[in-house]
Order: C-alpha cells, then structure tokens, then sequence
C-alpha cells in the first residue's frame, strides 16, 4: 500500500511539473510572438504610410502640372484675345474713318451739284424789279430760298464771307484787282460768285475782286 500511495505522488509530482513545465512554455512563446506582431504591424504602418506619401507626391505633382498648363493656356489665351481685339478695334477704326470719307465726299460731290441751282436761284430773284418785290410771287421766291439755305445750313454747308474781309487763297480766288484807297489793301471788295464749304471744307471758292 505504501508503495503505491509512493508511486501516485510520484504521478502527481511529475503531472504537476509537465503543467509548469507547459505554462512556462505558453509564456515564453507569448513573449516572444508579441515583439514579432508589434514589429510586423510596424512595418505595415510604415509601408502604408509611404504608400500614401507617395500617391500624395503623385497627385500633387499632377495637379501641379496641371495647374502649369492650364496657367500657359490662359495666358496664350488672353494674348489671343488681344491680339484679335486690337485688330478688330483697329479694322471697326479704319472702316468708320472710309465711310465717313466716302460719305463727306459724296455730300460734297452733291452740294457742288446742287450750287449753280442755288445761283440761278439769286439770279433770279435779283432780276425781279424794286417795286415788284412786295409781290406774292416774290414773297413765297423768298421764303423757299430761305428755307433752301436753312437745309443745306443743317447739312454743314456754310457760305464764305468774302465782301469787306482780308483777301484768302485758302477761301477765296481772285479774278479782278482794283486800286481803291477807300478800302484798305488786300481786301476784297466785290463778290461775282458765292464761295462754300462743306463741314469746314471748300466745296467751292469766292470768285471776287480784290483792292491793291
């Protein structure tokens, strides 16, 4: 009996030391596992940290570089604009300053026309009689030639004075002399035919005689 009561301590000895045995071995595998999973996880955070890095880098590369295009192709843009701007502005210029040269000189092409009308006009009304001038007929004649000259007033025909004014080349030309010393030199004392000019330009030049 005493041997076997020997021999179960003996088991429950070596079942107890197998247990410790076992423990410290859970232990120490514990032990040495949590570095490597420490040290792995680590290593992924580093990996996925450079990853990321480098898409940043990528991406902000790309935008950059977009960014850069899109800078030179508004700049090319802008030069376009006004390059094109300037050569419209300059072509809208130079079509405004043709058609007002063309209008000008068609207007003076129609007024020098429309002159010798204008003389006959006087002409006629001057040969009308002194006493007949209070007449009707005479009256209306009057009051067309007024409102005649009142339109082509509107139009930017003006008459040149010319009478009693210090002789011109610009205005006037001179078809007679006279020596008169009522009057002072170079002044024109007699009209023979109206000047006229047309917004500042002569249609038409006095015909006068001028005093020495």
């Amino acid at each position: 009996m005493a041997d076997n009561e020997n021999i179960k301590e003996e088991i429950n000895e070596e079942e107890l030391a197998a247990e410790e045995t076992a423990e410290e071995v859970e232990e120490t595998a514990e032990e040495n596992t949590e570095p490597d999973k420490k040290e792995r996880k680590l290593n992924w955070t580093k990996k996925v940290k450079e990853a990321a890095d480098s898409i940043n880098n990528e991406v902000e590369g790309a935008a950059q570089g977009i960014s850069d295009s899109a800078k030179e192709l508004a700049a090319e843009a802008n030069e376009r604009y006004t390059r094109l701007f300037a050569e419209f502005d300059n072509f809208r210029k130079r079509t405004e300053r043709e058609k007002s040269t063309m209008y000008d000189a068609g207007a003076r092409d129609m007024v020098s026309k429309i002159l010798p009308v204008l003389d006959d006009f006087e002409r006629g009304m001057a040969a009308v009689p002194e006493d007949e001038r209070d007449s009707v007929y005479y009256t209306g004649m009057e009051k067309i030639y007024k409102q005649f000259l009142q339109i082509l007033k509107n139009a930017g025909v003006e008459q040149i004075e010319a009478v009693g004014q210090p002789f011109d080349t610009n205005y006037h030309n001179a078809v007679m002399h006279v020596e008169d010393d009522s009057v002072g030199e170079n002044i024109v004392v007699e009209e023979f035919q109206k000047g006229y000019t047309y917004k500042g330009t002569v249609v038409r030049y006095s015909m006068v005689k001028v005093a020495n």
